[in-house]
């Protein structure tokens, strides 16, 4: 089989490969889709994402396919079966699975970051973290569902949501645009989204309904909000994130900074307004919301899956030497439906 494998930091080769055996518990997937994203970037340049991805290792844990094969202890899933597959795989010994932390496991692994993922076209996973794809549901669409999934995560653990609720989301890259959608979804309709150019930004105001935009190299964010989502991760719209807040506003900081990052808040006005600014941290048992939202229409994410490349093309995206303005998905297999 082909596989893109990561051979080096910043350095990538197909290479042929066999196709690997599922353990017991496990299934082997034929690969149709696979998402890049940041993670993705920051783990080709060496950065860390929920862990360390050690070459040699196929990267790509943004995955939908068939089942093509199932180890013998697999109960729930058959040859023919179409799945997306979360990446990432808990313990469950340690102390924060023991108190439900799950995303904070001290041996988190991850299909596409420890082990091999979807940038080849086998790949196996654990049945457990393994989901069944609605027959109308693309697997186009599917291999979002991990996206979708981070999103959900943020809702699971949001405080209290009320319809009357204002919200501001910090960037206006494809995590912001499903976060427009969750937020209405979960019940907040007041959505404020802020960006660099108005040609995207009137696009996305009226493609997913906002009540406002703002271009951030023209004006200043209009006043404050209930709920402040960060999806950007730079030093300047984190602390944007905290100074555009109503008294007892959440802020979600969900943008990945560097490592070594830091910030400014000023500690009176978390005191005085009673702050909640929480970070955000992958997506432990988000799944089967994530997949009832994207069949139901209520997350859209085709509209903005803007570029669909090849395994050759991988390399060339990550290190920019091919730069794609959108989110893009590789079609390791694009027959497969």
């Amino acid at each position: 089989m082909k596989a893109l494998v990561m051979t080096a930091k910043q350095q990538m080769e197909i290479q042929e490969r066999d196709v690997p055996t599922p353990k017991d518990d496990e299934v082997l997937v034929e690969t149709a889709y696979t998402g890049i994203c940041g993670t993705d970037t920051g783990l080709f340049n060496g950065l860390p994402g929920s862990a360390d991805a050690v070459p040699p290792i196929v990267l790509g844990h943004e995955n939908s396919g068939i089942v093509r094969a199932v180890g013998k202890n697999v109960q729930d899933f058959k040859e023919g079966d179409r799945v997306a597959v979360d990446p990432n795989i808990y313990c469950g010994k340690c102390h924060y699975c023991h108190i439900g932390l799950y995303e904070e496991c001290d041996n988190l692994s991850a299909v596409g970051v420890t082990r091999d993922g979807g940038l080849e076209q086998y790949f196996t996973a654990p049945e457990e973290v393994t989901y069944h794809v609605p027959d109308d549901l693309s697997l186009k669409a599917a291999c979002s569902t991990e996206p979708v999934s981070c999103g959900v995560h943020t809702m699971h653990i949001m405080e209290d949501i009320q319809p009357s609720m204002t919200a501001l989301i910090i960037g206006d890259g494809y995590m912001a645009k499903l976060f427009a959608q969750l937020l209405r979804a979960y019940g907040i309709q007041n959505i404020t989204m802020t960006g660099r150019h108005d040609d995207l930004l009137a696009q996305e105001k009226e493609q997913l309904n906002l009540t406002n935009v703002v271009n951030t190299t023209k004006e200043d964010i209009p006043g404050n909000y209930d709920v402040v989502i960060e999806a950007v991760g730079k030093p300047e719209t984190q602390e944007q994130a905290v100074q555009h807040t109503n008294k007892g506003a959440q802020v979600f900081m969900f943008g990945v900074g560097a490592p070594g990052q830091t910030f400014s808040m000023n500690t009176y006005e978390i005191f005085k307004k009673q702050l909640t600014v929480k970070g955000s941290m992958i997506n432990p048992h988000a799944f089967v919301d994530s997949i009832e939202l994207l069949e139901s229409g209520a997350v859209k994410v085709e509209p903005f899956q803007a570029n669909v490349i090849s395994l050759e093309e991988v390399e060339g995206v990550l290190n920019h030497s091919t730069p794609k303005t959108g989110k893009t998905i590789v079609a390791v297999n694009p027959n497969l439906k």
